[in-house]
């Protein structure tokens, strides 16, 4: 608890005495608005800003220290933590780094993969991407059996495959790295839906419609999720030009990470089309929904701070026209509260008597 009271005051840039206060009011029940005017003296006069920050923060915290806990209790059980494992799980500083160091784990419906395991096909794997020298087929033809659901040479190398492919999918590391590469370079694309344009006249603006993904401002980005959701549009993130025949700069950077190259081996051409599956169907859908969905969150947080802020101008407007006026908040504790807005609707100052 310590540890996220002096992570919180350092990002709010107060005093971690300050933070347990507030936490400790929090923990009573008492609401952001409640501490922010009647415990003024006990936060060391944290404002409703600083206050809602906090609350959020040490929601976020605390919910990732207890998925913290419940992730290496799960990994201990299965026997798998190790020292190294441990370490990147406490240092894990977000909810998407924890659950990307979980996800080789997670208990999961079988897989094409785990069943291509239990059929003895991981020497198969292993065999062909340790060593691209030898031949798929010839090695696939010593693991063909009937009895265990591998009825030919293609169905041994398809199996082999997704066992790779599931195994690159689940890297830490590379999720890490892709995720970063798509936030810089990724772009939105949005497209009318065939047959929609007349109906769907009101999102003409995104018919035909790409914008980076890092600098897509947020009523752009709601109107192409509104749009899609009324089914008039759709969305998807695009890196460059997508050439035909071409390798992907995230398939090149998988290829990269696991050391897969074209060197005119027997199995290079096969270990070449289980990075481009890899990409195609276990990662660009999990990471384009990952993106879009913080694109979307960021939009809506985006959009309710405007709101705020032409709501705190409305309110602050002249109350009685061209007049100054003086606003009175009676207080038998802590005083009373005189606020002045000027004619122009400004507000000089305030006081308490």
């Amino acid at each position: 608890m310590d540890s996220i009271n002096s992570r919180i005051a350092e990002e709010l840039g107060v005093r971690p005495q300050q933070v347990a206060a507030a936490v400790a009011l929090l923990d009573e029940g008492s609401t952001v608005p409640f501490i922010s005017r009647y415990r003024k003296e006990v936060t060391g006069s944290l404002d409703d800003t600083q206050l809602r920050h906090l609350e959020e923060r040490l929601r976020y915290l605390r919910e990732l220290d207890d998925r913290r806990v419940s992730i290496l209790a799960s990994i201990e059980e299965q026997g798998k933590l190790t020292p190294e494992l441990a370490r990147d799980i406490k240092l894990a500083d977000t909810k998407t780094r924890l659950e990307d160091l979980y996800l080789p784990y997670k208990q999961k419906r079988r897989t094409k993969g785990q069943i291509a395991l239990e059929a003895g096909l991981g020497e198969l794997a292993d065999g062909l991407f340790n060593d691209p020298g030898l031949a798929p087929e010839t090695e696939a033809a010593r693991f063909v059996d009937a009895e265990k659901g591998v009825a030919d040479v293609k169905a041994a190398l398809e199996g082999a495959k997704y066992i790779l492919m599931e195994r690159f999918a689940e890297d830490a590391s590379l999720l890490d790295k892709l995720r970063g590469f798509l936030k810089q370079e990724a772009v939105i694309s949005a497209r009318v839906v065939p047959g929609k344009e007349e109906e769907g006249a009101k999102f003409r603006d995104y018919f035909e419609h790409d914008e980076p993904l890092k600098s897509m401002p947020s009523h752009r980005a709601l109107a192409i999720f509104r749009g899609r959701n009324e089914g008039f549009l759709s969305s998807a993130l695009k890196v460059g030009e997508e050439l035909p025949g071409a390798m992907h700069p995230c398939e090149l950077m998988i290829g990269e990470r696991f050391g897969i190259q074209n060197q005119n081996r027997p199995a290079d051409k096969w270990l070449a089309e289980v990075v481009r599956w890899t990409w195609k169907v276990k990662l660009y859908s999990h990471l384009e929904t990952d993106l879009l969905g913080e694109l979307r969150d960021g939009a809506e947080t985006e959009a309710i701070n405007v709101f705020a802020h032409n709501l705190h101008d409305l309110l602050l407007a002249a109350p009685a026209g061209q007049r100054a006026t003086l606003g009175l908040d009676p207080g038998l504790r802590t005083g009373c509260k005189v606020a002045v807005v000027d004619a122009p609707g400004q507000w000089p100052d305030y006081a308490t008597v």
